[in-house]
């Protein structure tokens, strides 16, 4: 598997990038891995972009209320 080596990273990211890594109990190695990948890959759809972003992988469960269903709109005149 390829490496990669970051050199030069400002103070205030590295602490940031501690910080974020050990709210979610992962290695900065880890966090930063993550972080690339989210940035580089993109999605293959917005509902997919907003599961990635607050999904219950990143803390956060929507309870939605329920709605009842309904007929389409007629678009005929």
């Amino acid at each position: 598997m390829p490496g990669l080596s970051v050199r030069g990273i400002d103070e205030e990211v590295y602490r940031r990038l501690k910080i974020r890594a050990a709210e979610y109990g992962i290695s900065m190695e880890e966090a930063a891995r993550r972080i690339i990948k989210r940035s580089v890959m993109s999605p293959e759809n917005m509902g997919k972009l907003a599961t990635e972003c607050f999904g219950p992988e990143n803390g956060i469960e929507l309870d939605l209320p329920m709605r009842e269903p309904h007929e389409p709109i007629s678009l005929s005149g």
